[in-house]
């Protein structure tokens, strides 16, 4: 093996455990939320808005950071975004109040951000196109086995030292992960030279944060509430501004120029529709396992292992596979078969029926390996080299807003059939007894929900077939520029 050859594995290694470890902790805290708001003594609102802040700033900060990234290097923000998560995280061991804690997960997510925003760019750059597919389906498999791990240890650790154990284990990884990412990562010099858009950071970050903030408290303030329909109208005149600025900026946050790229403007599409489909299995299963059936958090936890584990394979396989046939195919088979595994799940009973909640989840794992590695270069790749992170900045925002809007959609759907407060306990886990009535209901809410998340497969599968167009469209250039595109394989 070449230095050069060992030099990329090693990057992708680093990077690959700072993925590892921001969403076991992202994990962790879920399991972790009774027991947290036992110790803190704080109300269900506030326990859940130490997810949602979280969330807010992992978004809000991706497109700077990707910005940031093109004009300062990769490896600085990288680098910083590691330590102000490292050190948030101990901080979030440390809180004594709810109000703390969230402060604590705000900043949080803004280390995540940067780490995010700049972890595919510093992959990107680290491989040759054909072995980018590769490359990604392994990071791809640090999120899997985080969320594998983390429900887990999670789980003991609380059992054994408490909650604050949920952040302070995480601290010596972080550590970890800054001492290689030093030694590892070489120092990028800046793409472009250029200011930072203020302004379109403020527009795009102040709606963005009154998108998510009407989202997250609408089933507590009330969907028709003036509170509510206020952060929706402020959403829209500030993400209204936000483009305008971006139209009239000379160096923009949001390049939409990126847009006119057919592949990546459909890429990003695929990105919404799959995210609001896909993140909200987890808590409709989880409601339905804990809320309707009654079970405890580690049986339902262990009933959840399909939806990850076979990705530890697939992840890998489908990044390799893109990279030999292409990876427009394989995000339309992804998609197809996460709507089978999802239509499948609207139907289960009453009663626990192991074959009827594994075998879906077996699928859509399976599928998600090979569409979201897939995915990734599709989208990452149609972009220009200099603007990697920029482009991947916009990628994980379009990613996180679907998580948002996904998780959102659930609980909507949920209180259409039982009260709001009994949604959010069982969701927590710490709903008590439930009446028949109430528990038919859950059941019901968990089907509509699962066949209701189907339409948004749909989308992407449409949507899905434009990647084919602008492939083909694009094969004849491509293959007479072949020596030059070898020439500079490690680009996007």
């Amino acid at each position: 093996m070449t230095e050069q050859n060992a030099r990329k594995w090693s990057i992708l290694a680093a990077v690959t455990l700072v993925s590892f470890i921001t969403n076991v902790d992202a994990t962790i805290v879920v399991v972790g939320l009774p027991k947290l708001m036992q110790g803190l003594h704080i109300t269900v609102v506030t326990g859940l808005w130490t997810i949602t802040s979280y969330i807010i700033t992992s978004t809000v900060f991706l497109l700077p950071a990707g910005r940031w990234s093109d004009v300062i290097g990769t490896k600085r923000i990288f680098m910083i975004g590691l330590v102000i998560f490292t050190i948030s995280t101990a901080l979030c061991g440390f809180a004594n109040t709810g109000t703390m804690l969230v402060i604590y997960r705000f900043i949080q997510g803004t280390g995540a951000a940067l780490a995010l925003a700049t972890a595919t760019p510093i992959i990107v750059r680290a491989f040759p196109q054909k072995e980018l597919g590769r490359a990604l389906g392994i990071n791809s498999t640090s999120w899997v086995i985080g969320s594998i791990v983390g429900p887990v240890v999670g789980g003991a650790l609380i059992t054994s030292f408490g909650w604050r154990s949920i952040f302070f284990v995480t601290v010596p990884f972080g550590i970890i992960g800054l001492i290689a990412s030093a030694i590892v990562l070489k120092n990028t010099s800046a793409a472009v030279k250029a200011k930072t858009d203020w302004l379109g950071i403020i527009t795009f970050a102040s709606g963005l944060v009154a998108l998510l903030l009407a989202l997250s408290e609408g089933q507590a303030w009330g969907w028709s509430s003036a509170a509510i329909l206020g952060l929706f109208a402020a959403a829209v005149v500030l993400l209204a501004a936000f483009v305008a600025v971006e139209m009239r900026v000379k160096q923009s946050l949001f390049d939409l120029k990126l847009l006119l790229h057919g592949h990546f403007s459909a890429g990003l599409g695929i990105t919404m529709s799959y995210s609001i489909g896909y993140f909200a299995t987890t808590f409709l299963l989880t409601l339905y396992l804990q809320g309707a059936l009654h079970l405890n958090a580690l049986d339902a936890g262990l009933l959840l292992i399909p939806l990850s584990a076979p990705q530890l394979i697939m992840g890998p396989l489908g990044g390799t596979l893109a990279d030999r046939i292409g990876p427009a195919r394989l995000v339309l088979a992804g998609v197809f078969l996460l709507g089978i595994g999802g239509l499948l799940l609207g139907f289960v009973g009453p009663r626990l029926s192991i074959l009827a909640i594994v075998v879906p989840q077996l699928i859509m794992s399976a599928a998600n390996g090979l569409a979201w590695p897939s995915l990734t270069k599709a989208v990452l790749s149609s972009a220009p080299r200099e603007q990697a992170g920029s482009a991947s900045g916009m990628f994980f925002t379009f990613r996180n807003v679907g998580m948002a809007l996904s998780m959102t959609l659930a609980l909507v759907i949920a209180e259409l059939s039982v009260p709001p407060a009994v949604a959010s306990q069982a969701f927590l886990g710490t709903a008590g007894v439930l009446s028949a009535h109430i528990q038919g209901a859950l059941v019901h809410s968990t089907d509509v929900g699962f066949r209701s998340f189907v339409l948004f497969y749909l989308v992407a599968l449409l949507l899905g077939l434009f990647l084919l167009r602008p492939h083909r469209a694009k094969q004849a250039s491509v293959e007479s520029q072949s020596s030059s595109v070898e020439s500079q394989s490690s680009s996007m």
